[in-house]
């Protein structure tokens, strides 16, 4: 059997799919070789990949030190946020007939998966269904541009909660899904636009900037004065490391 030849797009949809399911932080490096030896590429088709993901806000890039997955400032996190306040409550509105038939059952199924993937405790599966719950609302819609740039902002919110310690709870995140396909159920895309807005805002709630993970926690744990305090030097600590979050960050 012939080795399967990714395309650059391809390759950074993977990327996005590992974003979703928490598989990849923010700040995890990109090497361009090791891609190249792992999807069977050369090196210019993964710097094809990784300059597309550039664009989107994916990943980015330093001249000396190579690729890396973006870490989101706080200032990133609201519009993200407020961005996806106005396309997804906006969706919902803009539906001129109530949603039924196959699209339906589908997110009907989708909500059914995400719920199998809480009770099982499947947190990578988990993460990327709930995620990918706002794309597959957005094509059932009918609308593939907006699901398209919804699946990016998904994949940095995503990225904002790992970084900034969301506690918004997987099975809170499922129920308010439930929640909105039951309202679609019922025609009422007014209350569904509601619900999604609510939910949105819930996430956002969760998110403490004070508490931003620090890349270099471990070393600077590491790193730190041995001893019973007799030592004159200083402390690595720049701000202090962040607690451990109780749950993990959802969508």
């Amino acid at each position: 059997m012939p080795a399967i030849r990714h395309k650059p797009h391809q390759i950074a949809d993977r990327i996005v799919d590992a974003i979703l399911a928490r598989k990849l932080a923010p700040g995890a490096r990109l090497g361009e070789q090791p891609l190249a030896d792992l999807f069977g590429v050369s090196r210019t088709i993964v710097r094809e990949a990784l300059t597309r993901l550039a664009a989107r806000g994916m990943v980015e890039v330093n001249s000396r030190r190579g690729w890396f997955v973006v870490q989101p400032s706080p200032e990133d996190a609201r519009e993200a946020f407020a961005a996806r306040r106005l396309i997804e409550t906006g969706l919902l509105q803009s539906l001129d007939a109530p949603l039924a038939g196959v699209p339906l059952q589908r997110l009907q199924a989708h909500v059914a998966q995400e719920q199998a993937a809480v009770a099982a405790a499947d947190a990578g599966e988990r993460s990327f269904l709930l995620g990918d719950f706002h794309v597959c609302l957005a094509e059932c819609a009918g609308n593939g541009t907006l699901a398209e740039i919804l699946r990016d902002l998904t994949a940095r919110t995503t990225l904002i909660a790992v970084l900034y310690q969301s506690n918004h709870e997987a099975a809170q995140s499922c129920a308010e899904h439930a929640e909105i396909v039951a309202a679609l159920e019922r025609g009422d895309a007014a209350a569904a636009a509601r619900l999604m807005l609510s939910h949105i805002d819930s996430v956002a709630a969760h998110l403490d900037p004070s508490l931003a993970v620090d890349p270099l926690a471990s070393l600077r744990s590491a790193l730190s004065p041995v001893g019973t305090g007799k030592s004159k030097a200083q402390p690595l600590h720049t701000r202090p490391e962040a607690p451990p979050s109780s749950s993990t960050p959802e969508y």
